[in-house]
């Protein structure tokens, strides 16, 4: 699939960057053309997470949040093209979407390992799997961000294995952030010989230029990233 239209684009081997708007990606792919959606989008939490949080407003992540506008709850219009699109969907932070997402029994619940009071101690995905709920214990305290939102990368890998992802699916992530999602497909690919493709679209071009950058930098050091 070529998308037209977009500023900057990256691409490596089976794996696809784009620089804009995921609407105007959404409304040029065909129905159900990826295997799976698999999406971070933004929570609509506001200021709640820069200066609601005591101790933590005076914290770098609290300034990765004040940087940017960014946190904007999606529209109705993005969960009927993303269901349209893609034959499953994963999506972190499941619960502040209830209104736009049926009622499953696969939900993975993300343990951050987290003890402090004012910070979330676990995150739920939905899933579109008719699977039994699972429990990803990673602490995500020790990442080094450019993203306030960044997971680490083996959190994406459990994900890709409790979907099943095999040979030839096509992923589509509509909010690219970190690319931490991207790294774990090349490493599934690299490793396991999945042959996996994926398209990833940020609007943020800093965020974009800085997940290309990571990106670039893991492929250069091979699996030991």
């Amino acid at each position: 699939m070529e998308y037209s239209g977009f500023e900057k684009e990256e691409h490596f081997d089976r794996l696809s960057f784009y620089n804009g708007d995921c609407m105007d990606l959404l409304k040029q792919t065909p129905d159900n053309y990826y295997s799976l959606a698999l999406v971070d989008p933004p929570y609509g939490l506001g200021n709640r997470l820069s200066d609601g949080g005591g101790k933590l407003k005076n914290t770098p992540m609290a300034e990765l949040y004040r940087n940017k506008e960014w946190d904007v709850l999606p529209t109705k219009e993005y969960w009927v093209e993303l269901f349209r699109v893609s034959k499953n969907q994963v999506i972190f932070g499941g619960n502040y979407f209830l209104e736009h997402l049926p009622s499953t029994r696969g939900f993975v619940c993300w343990d951050k390992k987290n003890s402090m009071p004012t910070l979330s101690s676990c995150e739920l995905i939905w899933t579109s799997f008719d699977k039994p709920a699972k429990v990803i214990r990673k602490s995500s305290i020790d990442l080094k961000r450019f993203h306030p939102t960044q997971k680490p990368i083996y959190v994406y890998e459990f994900i890709l294995d409790y979907v099943s992802a095999k040979n030839n699916d096509k992923i589509l992530d509509t909010h690219l952030g970190s690319g931490s999602i991207a790294i774990a497909i090349d490493k599934a690919n690299t490793l396991d010989k999945r042959n996996l493709s994926f398209v990833g679209i940020e609007i943020d071009k800093d965020y974009f230029d800085d997940s290309i950058k990571r990106f670039k930098n893991y492929k250069s050091q091979g699996l030991l990233f």
